[in-house]
């Protein structure tokens, strides 16, 4: 039986402006019949006009990616420092979309995800397998490297949350079996007892990502290592994101 508190991300990537907000205002307001932990990772431009409108506690907003600096001559780059100054409790690092467009390699995750955590502030590591790495049965030995190649030293249950996202589901409306999904989140699990201990390795959450919609949820939050969801497409509307909570009542 599952004990712990669902927790449901929405990664909004590269999408969303001040009109938007109606739609942040609205999942505000359906948390009062929701059970789960909720986190919109908007971005930067949006965060604080979304941070100062949402009310519920069950609802914080976070950012998409960092620098592992505060500050400094990086151009373009934003911090962990300045996401949280604006209202950011969480951020995402090591998308695959990162990882791959950008060239992001697990040490950088690391020192990433070591920045936010130092800031007070909670990390979303992701992880997942290309489509070839999974024909070539790899899967087990790319996530497990990932997870610790990316993990920092300081990472517990209270500011690391692992998201395991198949590069190949993600966008594509595939979504592996949940038999390969719960495989996974299983193996995951013991690396984390390596890496963690019995006691962290049970309370650190992991969610699924890749193509997650209200027709699918359930059945996914149904498996016992699964604690939540990285929702992207889907979390942009309002009604999508909310039915999809919905699902995850303990």
């Amino acid at each position: 039986m599952h004990t712990k508190k669902y927790f449901i991300a929405g990664n909004w990537k590269m999408n969303g402006t001040l009109a938007s907000l109606s739609e942040i205002i609205k999942i505000d307001k359906a948390c009062a019949q929701l059970n789960s932990d909720l986190v919109l990772c908007l971005p930067a431009t949006i965060i604080n006009a979304a941070y100062e409108r949402i009310t519920s506690d069950k609802l914080v907003i976070g950012g998409q990616d960092c620098h592992p600096k505060d500050t400094g001559a990086f151009t373009g780059d934003i911090s962990a420092m300045m996401l949280k100054n604006v209202g950011a409790k969480v951020i995402i690092v090591g998308h695959s979309e990162r990882r791959m467009s950008c060239g992001e390699t697990s040490l950088l995750v690391k020192e990433k995800a070591a920045s936010i955590i130092n800031t007070g502030l909670t990390t979303i590591i992701c992880i997942g397998e290309t489509e070839e790495q999974k024909l070539s049965g790899e899967t087990e030995k790319v996530v497990c490297s990932q997870l610790k190649s990316s993990l920092p030293n300081m990472s517990n249950d209270e500011n690391t949350i692992i998201a395991y996202e198949p590069i190949w589901a993600i966008g594509t409306g595939k979504v592996p079996s949940l038999d390969e999904i719960n495989h996974v989140h299983k193996i995951l699990r013991n690396l984390l007892r390596e890496l963690k201990g019995t006691s962290i390795s049970k309370k650190i959450r992991i969610l699924y990502g890749g193509s997650v919609k209200p027709d699918n949820a359930k059945e996914i939050f149904s498996l016992d290592d699964v604690d939540g969801a990285l929702v992207g497409g889907a979390s942009l509307k309002a009604d999508d994101f909310i039915n999809i909570a919905k699902q995850a009542q303990i």
